[in-house]
């Protein structure tokens, strides 16, 4: 029986690894991740920071143009954390279909 890690499996969370392990970009920032994943600041910081304690994501704080700028990065761990998430995903649909 397959065993889904409830870090990756909660929707936001899963959305934000998403389009960090799909983007072009090493890190994203936190208006992008917010407008393109159509997130309140107070819901991306929660889950940013639930993805950062399981050390799936860094988030980087400094100053750009005198204004704080945030940006996020997947981790290794992360990355790898996702990879067995969608296996046991692809694994659990094929079971269904039979």
């Amino acid at each position: 029986m397959v065993t889904l890690n409830k870090i990756i499996h909660e929707r936001v969370r899963l959305r934000i690894l998403t389009y960090l392990a799909t983007s072009d970009k090493e890190a994203v920032s936190f208006g992008e991740l917010q407008e393109k994943l159509s997130l309140t600041s107070g819901n991306l910081s929660i889950q940013l920071k639930k993805l950062q304690e399981a050390n799936y994501a860094e988030i980087h704080k400094t100053f750009k143009d005198n204004k704080p700028y945030t940006t996020a990065t997947l981790t290794l761990k992360g990355s790898q954390a996702l990879t067995v998430y969608v296996e046991e995903m692809e694994e659990l649909i094929s079971a269904l279909k039979k």
